[in-house]
Order: structure tokens, then sequence, then C-alpha cells
């Protein structure tokens, strides 16, 4: 290979590496952004003792789902879409939790 070939599948790599620490980062930073929407709503009486258990197990689901994504080492761009389905199901539903008749 030239050097210039060399220099090309480097700069590749090391755009590929980057891609999948800010798909990681997104998603790590969602799920903290979820768990704290759920500890927010027990707090305002919105989430019932009930709801916020289901909301969690559904974080716990997506955390599962990415550590089996990452187990490889590379998470793939298809597995990069299941994560962020998953969590925008997990999503709609406290956001559907929060806002229903149900109160503390």
């Amino acid at each position: 290979m030239t050097i210039r070939r060399l220099s090309l599948l480097a700069t590749l790599l090391a755009a590929t590496f980057s891609f999948a620490a800010a798909a990681e980062d997104r998603v790590d930073q969602r799920q903290q952004n979820q768990r704290a929407r759920i500890v927010d709503g027990v707090a305002s009486g919105e989430l019932t003792k009930p709801e916020a258990r289901r909301m969690i197990h559904g974080q716990q689901h997506v955390k599962r789902m990415e550590r089996r994504a990452e187990a490889d080492g590379v998470v793939t761009a298809k597995e990069s879409a299941r994560l962020e389905v998953a969590q925008d199901v997990q999503s709609e539903r406290i956001k559907t939790q929060k806002h229903d008749a149900q109160d503390r």
C-alpha cells in the first residue's frame, strides 16, 4: 500500500471510531435524561411507585440492549438505530405515564 492509501485508511478508521463514541455518548446522555425525568415524576407526584418501577425496568432493558450492542467493540448503524427506537419508546412511555390521570 502506498502512504496515501494508508493515510486514507487511518482517516476512515478514526472517523468510524469517533462516530461510535459519539453515538455511545448520545445514548448514555439520553438514558441519564430519561432517568432524571422518572425521578422528577416521582418527586412531583406525577408518577406512582409502580409506574416508576415499570419505567426504570424499561430503562434497564435499553441499557442491556446497549451492552449487547457494544459487546463486540463496534456499534453498527443498525444497532444504533435499534437503540434509538427503544429509547423513543421509553421516552413516550414516560411522557404518557407522567401525564395520565393517576397521581400519587
